[in-house]
């Protein structure tokens, strides 16, 4: 058999493992990059929301996100992962957060 043809059935013996549960995808590296600086404001208001809806919606305390904005306080580390993924996936988080039925 030739080389190619060793890779090929190397290839499909491996997606058979995967498809029986015996093989994991391999996971990929990545390095989080988080925000120094979030405009809450900014993000608050492309959503359409009110500092009060805002704050409901995604857990966060209202006095919190009065304070960012006005800045007399910065989001932590914790608060600018949050806000980061807010401001790219804001249904995953209200899906995530969402009381049970």
């Amino acid at each position: 058999m030739t080389r190619r043809g060793r890779a090929l059935v190397e290839g499909l013996r491996e997606a058979a493992a995967h498809l029986r549960g015996e093989l994991a995808p391999p996971l990929r590296e990545y390095e989080a990059r988080v925000p120094e600086a979030v405009d809450v404001a900014t993000l608050r208001h492309a959503l359409g929301l009110s500092q009060a809806a805002f704050a409901r919606r995604f857990g966060l305390d209202v006095t919190a996100v009065q304070a960012w904005e006005q800045g007399r306080r910065r989001p932590d580390r914790t608060a600018r992962v949050l806000l980061a993924v807010i401001a790219r996936e804001p249904e995953a988080v209200r899906r995530a957060l969402a009381a049970a039925p």
